[in-house]
Order: structure tokens, then C-alpha cells, then sequence
């Protein structure tokens, strides 16, 4: 994992006390919500059966980015029952980035965003003001002092800030689709395996 300060739209959160790799940990109140929050997701995964099958192929392109196929399944499962239980993909994105009066999610991508360690896997938003990301898992940093500390890894970019966002593909397999965000500042960031590849892609370049 690359940990340079170097680049202005990256951030690294920390990971609040009460949580254990990734997962809430706060008590009965948490195990409640998150069994609430299963409960609605199989209503929801059995009316949407129908329609799975329309995302397979990307779905299993999505899970194959990753190096442990279980990992990827494991923090899928995870960021949704996160979603359900706080309410939405528009609360998730207020709790974890800086929010600006008004300023409301357009939508939220699964997806990978490429490191120079391998892919992260996470999460992609888009809201009139900013193109954001945050991965699902936190990772192990240490201080310039030795001491471990465990952060969430983030991308902000004001789009203001953004000069281009370029579609491309591997010549050798088309399936293999990437999205390439360049800021005015000549930084660049390179996202791929995502779900819904053509919805990101279109909501990237509108906004």
C-alpha cells in the first residue's frame, strides 16, 4: 500500500475503537440492526432473483479482480448489510466523507481502485460536488513514529478539480474495463471491476 503524502486527494481515516477489520462491534444494538438489516436483505434478494442473472458475468468479473475470491464475496455481503442497516448508500456517504450543505449522493459504484500494492476493493461515489472512494476494508499503517495504526483508504476529488475521466479496456479481454480519473494537477486514478460498469462510467462523465 502506498502511504505518500505526496498526493493531495488522499486520505487515510482511522478506524474508530469500537470496530474490529471492518465490522461494528458496539453490543446488542448493533446485532439487532445488522439481523434487521439481514432480514430485509433476503426480502429484497428474492425479489431481485429475476434480475440476477442480467449481472452475472459482471458480478463474477467483479469477484475475480480481487486476489481471494472470498475476501471480495465476504466485503460485498458486508458494505450491504452496512447500507441497509444505516439507511442507505446516502447515509454511509455523509458518516464517511465531509459533506457540504446541500449536497446529496448521485450514486455509489462497487468497484476496485488500483494500488501499488494490487487492487483495493470498496466503494466509488459520486455527488455533485465530488468524486470519492473508500475502501471496505481497513489497512495496517505505520507511523513515522513504529506505531500501528489501522486506516480506511480514501480518494477525494473535488470536481472542480477534474480535468478528464477516460473508459478503456484490456485489448485482451474486453470484460476487463477500467475507468481513468485525471485531476488538473496531473494526479491519476485507475478504477475497475465494477457491477455496473456503463452506469459509472455515464454518471462519471455527466458529472
Amino acid at each position: 500500500m502506498d502511504y505518500s503524502n505526496n498526493n493531495p486527494y488522499l486520505q487515510f481515516a482511522p478506524v474508530p475503537q469500537a470496530t474490529t477489520n471492518g465490522y461494528g462491534t458496539n453490543g446488542n444494538r448493533s446485532m439487532g440492526k445488522i439481523r434487521d438489516a439481514l432480514n430485509r436483505c433476503g426480502k429484497r434478494v428474492e425479489l431481485a432473483t429475476r434480475k440476477a442473472e442480467v449481472y452475472a458475468d459482471n458480478i463474477w468479473h467483479h469477484f475475480k479482480v480481487s486476489p481471494s475470491l472470498a475476501d471480495a464475496a465476504m466485503a460485498r455481503i458486508a458494505q450491504g448489510t452496512k447500507v441497509l442497516a444505516e439507511g442507505g448508500h446516502d447515509k454511509v456517504f455523509q458518516q464517511t466523507f465531509e459533506v457540504l450543505p446541500g449536497e446529496k449522493l448521485l450514486n455509489a459504484y462497487a468497484c476496485y481502485i488500483s494500488t501499488s500494492t494490487g487492487p483495493v476493493i470498496g466503494t466509488l461515489y459520486v455527488s455533485p460536488k465530488k468524486v470519492a472512494f473508500c475502501s471496505e476494508y481497513p489497512f495496517c499503517y505505520y507511523s513515522s513514529t513504529g506505531q500501528q495504526q489501522w486506516m480506511y483508504y480514501k480518494v477525494v476529488v473535488q470536481l472542480d478539480r477534474l480535468r478528464a475521466v477516460n473508459p478503456s479496456s484490456n485489448r485482451a479481454n474486453h470484460s476487463e474495463k477500467y475507468i481513468q480519473i485525471v485531476t488538473k494537477d496531473g494526479q491519476e486514478f485507475w478504477f475497475m471491476g465494477f457491477i455496473s460498469y456503463d452506469k459509472a462510467l455515464k454518471q462519471l462523465c455527466e458529472a
